[in-house]
């Protein structure tokens, strides 16, 4: 039975928080206006490619501050490692988190 191919572009549009080479960056963001560009392209069943940037990062590691940027073409090509839920993306190796929340059961 196929499975689906995963993306780590629709991982990057769900998810709150990324680790990158180790480090934990709540602070990423994605170019929505070339996202709507691909939809709209898959849409009309046409390829996209682009070498703009769709992904920005930016993380601490102590008092420094480091930043990532990566193009269209960069993110749909990286490679995930299933064993640890990983991607390879430019020698960078990338997670994706969502938040955890608790209910109480006050409510």
């Amino acid at each position: 039975m196929p499975t689906e191919p995963i993306y780590l572009l629709d991982q990057l549009e769900t998810a709150d928080m990324l680790e990158i080479d180790g480090l934990h960056a709540a602070h990423f963001s994605l170019n929505d206006e070339l996202l709507d560009e691909a939809d709209a392209a898959a849409e009309a069943d046409e390829a996209f490619e682009s070498e703009a940037t769709v992904l920005k990062i930016e993380a601490r590691d102590g008092r420094d501050t480091k930043r990532w940027a990566f193009s269209y073409n960069s993110v749909m090509e990286a490679e995930h490692n299933a064993a640890d839920s990983t991607w390879l993306i430019e020698g960078h190796r990338l997670a994706c988190f969502d938040a955890v929340g608790a209910e109480s059961e006050d409510e």
